[in-house]
């Protein structure tokens, strides 16, 4: 009697995980403040990983590392990313930044200054930085890399079939409804993500908006629309609402918005969506290391709302890495 208790038991607790939203945790692994420094950055952010690691694996939560050139060769992240593999709590992918990842040639002062887009390059300089990153992830940690990131947020289609090419199974670059060419500031270079969906889908490798049938699977980060303020026409104005009421909220911390995250977190709840998506960079770890957390006590407030968040995580959502997820959801599309 007691064995038939524990075999339903079983496969209770198993139906429950499985209906379960699965909460993932991307952090661009990349070298200090890349908002000012673009060239040669320091890796001093690598120290402070651990800390937010720890707190990771308190709540069981799997951080994917989504690791680019400079802490790929920065020998603290190099210990704490084997570690992570080792002890399978989390996971490390590939974030590429075109201006500094090997194989380096000439750049213009303007591409130095603000961060060349790997969508700006050649097919055959793409596919060469690429496999490059590919393959010093596989010789600096024992693993084929299934999880990617592009730096700035620039993917499009020839980038697509580059990570196909090259084993990749899911990318998390697009951020839905956010027009990189104004809000990034990137004129005729940025993408524009305002059609694209909210929800996982097998991307189309020739519209990467659409769906398709590739190996590829896009898992957007996790932002939530609540208003428009674009029938405004005077900018400023627009961007005073913004600040009082902003147009969407991210998964993002920012040290001011605890109760908007929260929120996100109820809304995919409610709205039965398959994940929710919270990102970083890992020198917002740092103090220093971004404009956000300038000073120890905004470090201090960070893991402050970081702790009660992941509290709300715990009994709604199913950790998940981005690899673990491509899993999952290959099993309920099949």
């Amino acid at each position: 009697m007691y064995l038939e208790a524990d075999r339903a038991r079983t496969r209770q607790l198993s139906l429950e995980t499985e209906e379960k939203p699965r909460f993932l945790i991307t952090i661009d692994t990349e070298g200090d403040d890349q908002w000012r420094n673009t060239q040669n950055a320091p890796t001093k952010n690598s120290r402070f990983i651990p800390r937010f690691h720890e707190l990771c694996e308190e709540f069981h939560l799997k951080p994917t590392y989504l690791t680019n050139y400079e802490m790929a060769c920065c020998p603290e992240f190099r210990q704490l990313g084997r570690s992570v593999l080792r002890y399978k709590t989390g996971e490390v992918g590939m974030h590429l930044h075109a201006w500094n990842s090997p194989p380096i040639d000439h750049l213009t002062s303007s591409a130095c200054q603000h961060g060349m887009l790997l969508t700006q390059c050649s097919e055959e300089k793409m596919r060469n930085k690429v496999a490059y990153m590919t393959a010093l992830l596989e010789d600096t940690f024992g693993i084929k890399p299934r999880s990617h990131r592009a730096g700035r947020w620039a993917f499009n289609e020839r980038y697509a079939a580059a990570l196909a090419e090259y084993g990749y199974q899911v990318d998390c670059s697009v951020t839905p409804g956010i027009c990189w060419e104004t809000e990034g500031g990137y004129r005729g270079w940025g993408p524009d993500y305002r059609s694209f969906r909210s929800e996982p889908y097998w991307l189309d490798l020739s519209n990467i908006a659409g769906e398709g049938h590739s190996p590829l699977l896009e898992v957007p980060v996790t932002i939530i629309r609540h208003r428009s303020w674009r029938w405004i026409g005077l900018t400023g104005v627009r961007r005073a609402l913004n600040h009082f009421l902003p147009e969407r909220t991210w998964l993002r911390p920012n040290g001011r918005n605890l109760k908007d995250m929260q929120r996100v977190l109820e809304r995919c709840i409610r709205d039965d969506r398959a994940h929710a998506q919270l990102m970083l960079h890992s020198s917002e770890l740092m103090p220093g290391g971004s404009p956000l957390f300038e000073s120890e006590k905004q470090i201090a407030r960070l893991y402050e709302h970081l702790r009660l968040l992941f509290t709300q995580v715990v009994g709604s959502f199913q950790p998940a890495t981005l690899s673990d997820f491509y899993s999952w959801w290959r099993s309920k599309s099949s």
